[in-house]
């Protein structure tokens, strides 16, 4: 059997249990990543010019195919912010609009949809879920509590950031297309951790990250927007793509990948990370990672005090779990881990609330998990200890 550690760079010192923040590059896929940087360096103009466009149309053909969509229909963009920069800059908001989305969000996407719905007189309605959630059913209802006759769209995360929840997204576009609603989608943590298939799931626009769960470089990410829709969005840089001079039979494709000069050698390394995966049956090891983070959440609640977020179940779980903590300080509890006990896992606020999230991915193992355990029991009792004098 393969050692899959082995085929990451990471810091054997470490504790790795973050990939999802931002991911980690096997070696054949980071050497890959190199060799087209160095042919770029090698002759820039011809690599620029020349072979750009039909390197880069290589690519999205590769990753339309894997994520189910026509590679004109998905531009890469550098992350999955950038993207929604894109799409959230150009929607046609009008004063009074409503966009419905939930109290899970990340962070920047939040705060992108409220400064461009001030800007436009709009409202950015955030429906609570309830936590822990019980069922898809329940999620479904209470998102669509926020619904109004103002409502235009919606928006939503695919699997939420520091709740690590899979949300029934699926559902929720199937309703919002039955109600004639946009439904766009934050898909930063899916590809390469969930099966994702365009064609079917009835999303308007999606992004996703592939420097995440599908381990290329930092700094790869798609944006896929449905044809109909594609001319509603500007590019946020006017550049050579604008009244093209040689124009490819896409607007949206000129308009979103020629930006000048930029080093796009990470948006061609889509096809040696899926190689990558065939080779090693990483669908087997994202697999045996889901099993590893589901069995693993009740003890680590156990551990930390800390609370469930859902049941133990496929419908909202992969590779990442998170759990609500009383935690004062997550900055100190989040250092202590790394500086103390060598894990590398974030500890966050998330509107009024603390949580712990960890990420098991095929380089992880159950004797890592163990160490964060005994390290979350030890923390614990400390406090526990330290809260009695106090109180004594």
């Amino acid at each position: 059997m393969t050692d899959i550690r082995s085929q990451f760079l990471l810091n054997p010192d470490i504790i790795h249990l973050n990939h999802g923040s931002y991911g980690a590059c096997p070696k054949p896929i980071f050497e890959d990543y190199q060799q087209w940087q160095l042919q770029l360096e090698t002759n820039t103009v011809a690599f620029f010019a020349r072979r750009g466009p039909e390197l880069l149309f290589n690519s999205r053909k590769v990753l339309g195919e894997f994520i189910g969509c026509d590679a004109d229909d998905v531009v890469y963009t550098m992350n999955p912010s950038y993207a929604m920069n894109i799409i959230i800059k150009s929607f046609p908001l009008q004063s009074g609009d409503e966009i419905l989305t939930t109290d899970l969000e990340y962070g920047a996407m939040d705060k992108t949809w409220n400064y461009y719905c001030k800007k436009a007189d709009a409202k950015y309605v955030q429906s609570k879920i309830t936590l822990p959630v019980s069922s898809k059913e329940e999620v479904v209802e209470e998102f669509f509590k926020g619904l109004t006759p103002k409502t235009t769209a919606v928006f939503i995360s695919h699997i939420t950031s520091s709740t690590a929840l899979i949300l029934p997204v699926k559902e929720i576009c199937a309703k919002a297309k039955e109600l004639g609603l946009i439904t766009i989608v934050d898909g930063a943590h899916v590809p390469g951790q969930l099966p994702l298939d365009l064609s079917t799931l009835q999303a308007d626009i999606y992004t996703g990250a592939c420097h995440k769960w599908l381990m290329t470089p930092k700094g790869s990410s798609f944006l896929y927007i449905k044809r109909e829709l594609q001319s509603l969005f500007d590019p946020l840089v006017i550049s050579w793509g604008y009244e093209s001079e040689c124009p490819s039979n896409s607007q949206f494709i000129d308009y979103h990948q020629l930006q000048g000069t930029r080093d796009f050698a990470a948006f061609l390394t889509i096809p040696k990370a899926l190689e990558f995966r065939k080779t090693f049956d990483w669908d087997t090891v994202s697999a045996n990672a889901r099993k590893i983070s589901q069995n693993n959440y009740q003890r680590f609640a156990e551990a930390a005090n800390g609370k469930m977020l859902c049941p133990i179940s496929d419908d909202f779980l992969a590779q990442m779990c998170s759990l609500e903590i009383n935690c004062p300080d997550t900055i100190k509890l989040g250092s202590l881990l790394y500086d103390k006990y060598k894990i590398e896992i974030p500890v966050f606020m998330h509107g009024s609330k603390a949580y712990i999230r960890y990420s098991v991915q095929g380089y992880n193992t159950q004797t890592e998990l163990n160490r964060l355990f005994e390290a979350l029991r030890e923390i614990r009792i400390a406090t526990d200890l330290l809260d009695q004098t106090i109180s004594t």
